[in-house]
């Protein structure tokens, strides 16, 4: 599996959770880190599971794709496409034109500061199992063809996959988890709490430090990272 993840530029990134870092004073350059240290605990957590061959993060922003990529993810520069589900679109040709149109893919989102890489092999696991390993793509019989994981409230993704040779087809925004169940998608059911365990606000925040922040994130806040959190190379 190719996964893409994509990161907005810091600047404009998770506005609600800006003063999280610094106690409500709202320093940019605190959020920034922040920020950045959502995705680097994603990206980190998504290269350690076993069944994600590549990493792919998009960003218009050089800091995220400079630091990314010192972290060993592959990194393509969104350019001049605007919105997540284009730039998702592009991530994905690039990676099929890197890796042959029978590479599963999926978009990953980057503000899982509290994934475990076992939790995403399982949930790939159980999307492979949906989409029929070894057999072929493109439609066969009504087979499901793509997947997603919701977040914790159920409306939105955190995860979309799709099997080989079958288009992504990211409809990520608000609802997206109905609007990727009406084109077609099959919701994953694992319970996975750092994969559900999106961060957009404070709240969401302190609900993924209690499953366990990641390197990155714990450092931002000052908080120790839990013992197994993946290392940041």
């Amino acid at each position: 599996m190719d996964l893409i993840v994509p990161v907005k530029a810091l600047i404009r990134a998770k506005s609600r959770l800006l003063g999280a870092a610094d106690d409500g004073l709202g320093d940019p350059a605190m959020h920034a880190r922040l920020t950045l240290a959502l995705a680097r605990d994603t990206v980190a957590a998504a290269m350690a599971a076993h069944r994600v061959r590549r990493v792919m993060v998009i960003s218009s922003d050089p800091e995220v794709t400079t630091i990314l990529a010192a972290d060993g993810a592959s990194v393509l520069a969104e350019g001049g496409i605007r919105g997540l589900n284009p730039a998702l679109e592009m991530g994905a040709r690039a990676l099929r034109d890197g890796g042959g149109p029978r590479v599963a893919l999926g978009a990953l989102q980057a503000d899982l500061p509290a994934l475990r890489p076992e939790e995403l092999d399982d949930a790939l696991a159980s999307a492979s199992a949906l989409f029929g390993e070894g057999r072929e793509g493109g439609q066969d019989g009504g087979r499901i063809e793509r997947a997603f994981c919701a977040d914790a409230d159920g409306e939105g993704t955190t995860l979309l996959v799709c099997a080989p040779g079958v288009p992504l087809r990211p409809r990520f925004g608000v609802g997206s988890a109905a609007a990727h169940t009406a084109g077609g998608a099959s919701a994953l059911s694992g319970r996975w709490p750092g994969l559900r365990r999106d961060v957009d606000t404070v709240d969401d925040l302190w609900a993924a430090a209690e499953l366990g922040l990641g390197p990155a994130s714990a450092a931002a806040l000052g908080m120790a990272s839990p013992p197994g959190a993946v290392a940041l190379s």
